[in-house]
């Protein structure tokens, strides 16, 4: 039997779980490492903070899916990786072969220095941890006195970062309109969503202005001091609450691992997703560098999930595994947390009701495909 190990929980790896659910491959034994039996689907965790879903309607039930395939699961994070030993250890202690693996484990973030009287932060990955961090800053918020005043400071100006303030924003708003929210989003680029066409930044800057937010640009915050956020240069920025979506790293288990790694700490990968230097390991999603930078948006990550269960069918038969060729440019439907998204593709934008109800449908299948019956 070839041992077949996957680690993580990410999209990639749930198209891997379903195309080996639905053609078994003879001779290989699946084992799949996470963290947690529930993995976040980025694409919808903005309208899970927006009151918009439930949590678990964010959810792949990666358990479920290990079941269908006939797949060992191992409710663990991994500790460390070696593809020469090919072995994978575990938080544990415990140690697990494999012949071929493949690594999703996403992206975390390099959080900032904080002083004792900082801020409340809020990060945005890992994932896995935001569900008891936004608990957390829920309380807080509760707890305040009628009438209190909040500055909410958001530091990054990508998609994510424009989309989760807009949806922390009106949900908080609506949480406690007793309450007074103002907002300020500071992004180190000189202007918002960088990789987007003009017209569709032009349409995130509007649903921004529509919600009170001050915007500042070619400001790069690098810490959090005395409730405020601290900037390269300039003043520092009064804060009570800072939403942290910047600075994507690799997680810090990688880092003692015999793979290669770029200087954020991400897999190197070929065009095949296999690991530079490694033969039988793969690595994708937000976790891997591709020789042709992606941005670290799970659009990139589902659309490489077939493709990676190819690849990974092809090794264990003894075939070399293709290449796979991203796409050039991607829709992304950008939620401006009032019950309408930007729709960006390319340089063309547009934005409505609309656009929102078609990020819920698309986002809705994606769960459903995963998750077959749990929004009855």
């Amino acid at each position: 039997m070839k041992e077949l190990v996957l680690t993580g929980g990410g999209h990639t790896h749930a198209f891997v779980l379903e195309a080996f659910a639905q053609r078994p491959e003879p001779g290989v034994r699946l084992t799949v490492i996470s963290e947690s039996s529930l993995a976040a689907y980025s694409g919808r965790v903005p309208a899970w903070l927006g009151g918009e879903c439930t949590l678990r309607e964010t959810q792949i039930d990666i358990a479920a899916l290990c079941r269908r395939a006939g797949a060992r699961f191992i409710e663990q994070r991994a500790a460390a990786f070696s593809a020469a030993k090919r072995e994978v250890t575990l938080e544990n202690g415990k140690q697990l072969g494999f012949d071929i693996a493949s690594i999703n484990v996403g992206a975390t973030l390099d959080k900032p220095a904080a002083e004792a009287s900082a801020p409340w932060l809020l990060a945005m990955r890992p994932l896995a941890a935001l569900p008891s961090r936004w608990q957390a800053l829920c309380e807080r918020v509760d707890a305040l006195p009628s009438g209190s005043r909040q500055k909410i400071v958001s530091v990054g100006g990508g998609a994510a970062g424009c989309e989760t303030l807009l949806s922390v924003l009106a949900e908080l708003r609506a949480r406690r309109p007793d309450l007074v929210f103002d907002a300020e989003l500071l992004s180190a680029g000189n202007t918002l969503l960088p990789e987007a066409g003009r017209l569709p930044r032009a349409l995130v800057a509007r649903a921004l202005n529509n919600a009170g937010v001050m915007q500042r640009t070619g400001v790069r915050a690098n810490g959090l001091g005395e409730r405020a956020v601290t900037l390269a240069e300039g003043a520092p920025v009064p804060a009570d609450i800072v939403l942290w979506a910047t600075g994507a790293v690799g997680h810090g288990w990688l880092e003692d691992s015999d793979l290669t790694l770029n200087e954020r700490g991400f897999i190197e990968v070929g065009k095949s997703l296999e690991a530079r230097g490694a033969p039988g390991v793969f690595a994708a999603g937000d976790c891997a560098a591709f020789p042709t930078a992606l941005p670290k948006a799970g659009v990139y990550a589902v659309r490489a999930g077939p493709h990676l269960a190819e690849n990974l069918r092809r090794t264990c038969r003894g075939e070399p595994p293709v290449e796979w060729q991203p796409p050039r440019r991607v829709l992304a439907l950008i939620g401006t947390g009032n019950g309408r998204a930007v729709a960006s593709y390319g340089l063309l934008g547009a934005s409505g009701h609309w656009a929102w109800r078609w990020k819920e449908r698309i986002d809705g299948r994606f769960i459903d495909r995963f998750n077959p019956g749990i929004r009855g």
